[in-house]
């Protein structure tokens, strides 16, 4: 960051950091169809910074702050084209202008960069506007509507403040002010009325009360505006409360109108998409509370990244306490956005002590069962946002197979899966058991990299023939909580990769085949050599019933670690001790038939060992593994080819 320093005035001037200085004027121009949100977002960061001042109040009775009048206040110019946003709340200090005003760049600024434009070049409006939304730059959209922007704050309690301005062109200034007011002012600029951006006039009366009736009704703070008008042709300032103030989760669910909901939840999760589904909930008795959540219809960029923001706030008896609690819900419903009021916690009630409160958990317990209960009923109800819902949520949703026992049950009833059964369609748990065949036991699974590896595994092919469903587990989560969940509705969960396969026994008791004790007895002699040959990779060598066409497969012991999970474990740097594996041989295979053969005929043949070694990495690249040696391999199978010419 560069910065030039003038003594005189004390104004220094920074620039912006390339891909800051990209994003920015991505932001600046983007395609969204409405400006209006832009005074939402001011709207909603004076309302945070009121609600902060107030708790900081609470919690510090030492404070230098001025508290008796809390509000917001917006101030239009018509004549000079200015649009004021000012509150008395927190505001910042120098510090917290340059980290939270004065740089864009952040995790993953290069990736949304690219994701903005791309959506611009294709003109899809309603990407760019839920990338914007996402990454949380809503401060920035004040750029689509003004050509300048001059931002002056005071923090509460310290005797300077700072003013910010920026063109939105790449710099930005910063200077000291001695008698800048307690809290935040954003003075926006706007652009020329000739200009194709300025296709509202945002200095209108009209135009400004349009836009907080419709987007902030709801904050619970006043929102005054001060406007002049002419009575008895005398001119007076006049200032009027714009907003109604009403706590939207304290009202009646059946008084409230959808896009009521839907401005809500725009301003507690800063999201431009409305939201897939609305939970307004409350508890009465011996403990209250209200709870207004929402399920967004898009995953925020940030879901999977270590230290996502949450997005459930507390409130106690509709005073604001924190943000991002994360007590208040698990991690894998992180998600998950919204409200919390309750009724009887302390004002001064800390992070620390959250997870302890006995109120907290039993809020904690209620709100996790109502939110699973909310998907499930979506599922019954409407399939197309439930797999919406799914295909946004799902990881997140799977790991608390891992972290939550007491709700594993119902995280299980509201998760789909793909299987072999409908290659377009994911299928629950309890259709798959509905659809088992007469004598099935269990529900059967395969884990993989990808669908088309594990449609095409050797692992496959019996229960293909035999009409078998196979759910196909996919997400690196599906390697960790399959180790953990034993079954489903009294249905266990099996993996066909692992264990003795005895697909008969599925059907009926049938006693010993007596063509299988035959094979056992033929093949016994080669599958004690190869057993012996291969000591160094695999732990046994057997017959397979799960083979079809396939001359050979690796398979696992039934608390064998799967090689994905092994990759994974590695990949975080935990070494793992060295799994050996079964390699399972078709008996009617050609080439393990002629194999046997040549072990019977001359079982010093030097050429036996070989084949079997092939026949061992052949099985590993049919699963999608990887050799230990793969120039030695492709060394082999050429002399082999070769010879056989």
């Amino acid at each position: 960051m560069n910065s030039q320093a003038d003594q005189t005035e004390q104004v220094e001037t920074y620039e912006f950091q390339a891909e800051s200085r990209q994003l920015l004027q991505l932001v600046v121009h983007s395609i969204y169809s409405n400006k209006d949100i832009f005074l939402r977002e001011l709207i909603s960061n004076s309302s945070d910074a009121l609600d902060k001042l107030r708790l900081e109040s609470l919690r510090d009775s030492d404070l230098d702050a001025d508290t008796s009048d809390l509000h917001i206040a917006l101030e239009a110019d018509p004549g000079q084209r200015t649009l004021t946003v000012r509150d008395n709340g927190i505001g910042m200090s120098r510090e917290e202008v340059v980290q939270l005003i004065g740089t864009i760049a952040k995790s993953g600024t290069a990736e949304f960069a690219r994701k903005l434009k791309e959506a611009q070049e294709s003109k899809d409006g309603a990407a760019s506007a839920r990338l914007i939304g996402n990454f949380g730059v809503g401060f920035y959209s004040s750029f689509m509507v003004a050509d300048k922007v001059t931002l002056v704050t005071r923090r509460a309690g310290e005797g300077e403040g700072t003013r910010w301005e920026s063109s939105g062109e790449g710099t930005y200034t910063l200077q000291p002010v001695a008698d800048a007011p307690q809290g935040t002012s954003v003075t926006l600029h706007l652009k020329p009325e000739d200009t194709e951006d300025a296709l509202f006039d945002y200095s209108a009366e009209h135009k400004i009360r349009e836009i907080v009736r419709q987007h902030s009704d709801f904050i619970p703070w006043p929102i005054r505006l001060a406007t002049e008008r002419t009575e008895d042709g005398e001119t007076k300032q006049v200032t009027d409360t714009v907003n109604s103030m009403k706590a939207l989760w304290a009202r009646s669910p059946e008084e409230i109108k959808e896009e009521e909901y839907q401005e809500f939840y725009k301003h507690v999760s800063h999201d431009w998409n409305d939201p897939l589904e609305t939970i307004h909930t409350r508890a009465e008795g011996t403990f209250e509370y209200q709870a207004l959540l929402f399920i967004p219809s898009r995953a925020p960029l940030d879901l999977f990244q270590q230290g996502a923001r949450r997005g459930v706030h507390l409130y106690v008896k509709r005073v604001f306490i924190m943000d991002d609690c994360e007590s208040l819900l698990p991690d894998y419903l992180r998600f998950v956005k919204g409200v919390v009021d309750a009724q009887d916690l302390s004002l001064n009630v800390s992070r620390e002590n959250l997870q302890q409160d006995r109120q907290i958990q039993l809020m904690h317990r209620r709100l996790v069962k109502k939110v699973l209960s909310t998907v499930k009923s979506m599922r019954a109800k409407d399939a197309d946002r439930y797999r919406t819902f799914w295909g946004e949520f799902g990881r997140a949703v799977k790991e608390g197979l891992l972290s939550d026992y007491d709700n594993r049950e119902a995280i299980l009833d509201i998760c789909s899966f793909p299987s072999t059964h409908d290659p377009e369609q994911e299928t629950s748990l309890r259709d798959y058991v509905s659809r088992m065949q007469e004598g099935q036991e269990h529900i059967y699974y395969l884990t993989g990299e990808s669908r088309s590896l594990l449609e095409n595994s050797p692992h496959m092919e019996a229960f293909r023939d035999k009409g078998l469903e196979v759910l196909l587990l996919t997400d690196p989560v599906d390697e960790v909580w399959v180790e953990q969940v034993r079954e489903f509705d009294g249905t266990a969960l099996k993996s066909i990769a692992k264990g003795q396969v005895d697909l008969d026994s599925e059907k009926d008791d049938k006693e010993e085949d007596p063509e299988r004790a035959q094979q056992e007895k033929d093949f016994a002699g080669l599958l004690s050599w190869m057993t012996s040959a291969l000591a160094e990779d695999v732990k046994e060598v057997r017959l397979s019933s799960r083979l079809t066409t396939s001359p050979a497969c690796i398979v696992g012991d039934s608390d064998d670690v799967t090689p994905t999970l092994e990759k994974m474990y590695r990949a975080m740097g935990q070494e793992l001790p060295r799994v050996k594996r079964i390699l399972e041989l078709n008996p009617t295979h050609p080439l393990v038939t002629a194999l046997r053969a040549s072990h019977a005929e001359d079982p010093l043949d030097g050429a036996l060992p070989e084949t079997a070694e092939l026949l061992h990495g052949m099985a590993l690249l049919a699963e999608g593994g990887e050799l230990k040696d793969p120039a030695r391999f492709t060394r082999v199978l050429a002399g082999r080819l070769a010879a056989g010419l």
